[in-house]
């Protein structure tokens, strides 16, 4: 049923690339301000809360339990204003179980980020991170480095 799923997203206004895979069970309250690039899954339990437009590139993974958060409150005004503010997960970022993006944070490409980590802030690219708050703990391997590793 991702076909159907992929139709039915892109009828309320999402731009949803080819391949995407959305599990049954992900909550994405105003489609029309998200957008997912080619090849991309989306886990089980996921929420996509695009207040703000939610940006997912190519070849990413948002595991299950992952809650991306464009959506918050003023504190210091007396009525708690809604703020709304754009997350982007860049191509080929993982983030892995039960992560939490809050709201304007930008995950580069390629970066890991590791289950149970709050985002609060922007990650580079290629990097590992893990934390909460969410912080790179060293480079993310490339197919290059690790041939090259193996070498005697």
């Amino acid at each position: 049923m991702y076909g159907f799923r992929r139709w039915l997203l892109r009828r309320f206004g999402a731009q949803i690339g080819i391949g995407v895979r959305i599990r049954p069970s992900v909550t994405i309250p105003y489609p029309w301000k998200l957008q997912i690039g080619d090849y991309s899954w989306i886990g089980d339990d996921a929420v996509l809360y695009t207040f703000a437009r939610i940006t997912i590139g190519k070849n990413a993974v948002v595991s299950q339990k992952s809650y991306l958060c464009a959506g918050t409150h003023d504190y210091r005004s007396a009525g708690f204003d809604i703020q709304a503010f754009p997350i982007v997960v860049e191509d080929e970022a993982w983030l892995a179980a039960d992560v939490f993006v809050a709201p304007g944070v930008t995950v580069g490409k390629g970066t890991v980020v590791g289950s149970r980590s709050s985002v609060f802030s922007d990650l580079p690219p290629m990097m590992v991170c893990i934390g909460s708050p969410a912080r790179p703990v060293h480079p993310r391997l490339q197919s290059s480095d690790l041939a090259q590793s193996s070498l005697p």
